[in-house]
């Protein structure tokens, strides 16, 4: 019985430890907005082109991208979501990287336009540090637990194995005192 409370218990604290993070980034969310396109006046051009013809920028484009959350999607990528939305974003930061800023810079932009959140990997600081510790101390403190355990369970039947044997051997001392008297 205590085997399987244990393993519950252990489910749970990994259950908390893969959706601990998810819900925390979840609730720093925002709501994605419905009613703000992002698009440039060189998006709206007629005959605009939809990709870049130049090689590097369009590997910046997709390492920029690959960084920036969908807000239309879960947990996707503007690079990796086939939302308008997304294609739209995709489109700016190739339009903004082209017009010589840099990588650091349309990120700012973004974060500026929808906060932290579209971040897919946030900043190490501050309340974030939940999101990259919070695993790493769930399962050490798992590992502990489970250690202390096996620890409890293989220390307690040694101790009563040993005084199993000084049992008998006082009852076979007070057997032997019992004979002799009479």
């Amino acid at each position: 019985m205590r085997v399987r409370s244990v393993f519950a218990a252990l489910s749970l604290a990994l259950s908390l430890a893969v959706a601990m993070p998810r819900a925390i980034v979840a609730q720093q969310a925002p709501a994605a907005p419905r009613d703000t396109l992002v698009v440039t006046p060189e998006g709206l051009r007629a005959g605009a082109p939809t990709k870049a013809t130049d090689p590097a920028l369009e590997a910046r484009t997709s390492a920029v991208a690959s960084g920036l959350r969908c807000p239309v999607c879960q947990g996707l990528s503007i690079q990796d979501s086939p939302s308008e939305l997304a294609q739209q974003m995709r489109s700016l930061v190739r339009d903004q990287l082209a017009a010589g800023k840099t990588d650091e810079e349309v990120r700012a932009y973004f974060i500026s336009k929808y906060g932290e959140w579209i971040l897919l990997e946030p900043k190490a600081s501050g309340f974030n540090l939940l999101v990259y510790a919070l695993p790493v101390l769930l399962v050490v403190g798992g590992l502990v637990f489970i250690i202390t355990l096996v620890r409890r369970w293989t220390v307690a039947p040694a101790l009563s194995d040993a005084s199993d044997a000084s049992d008998a051997s006082d009852r076979d001392a007070a057997d032997g005192d019992e004979n002799s008297t009479t």
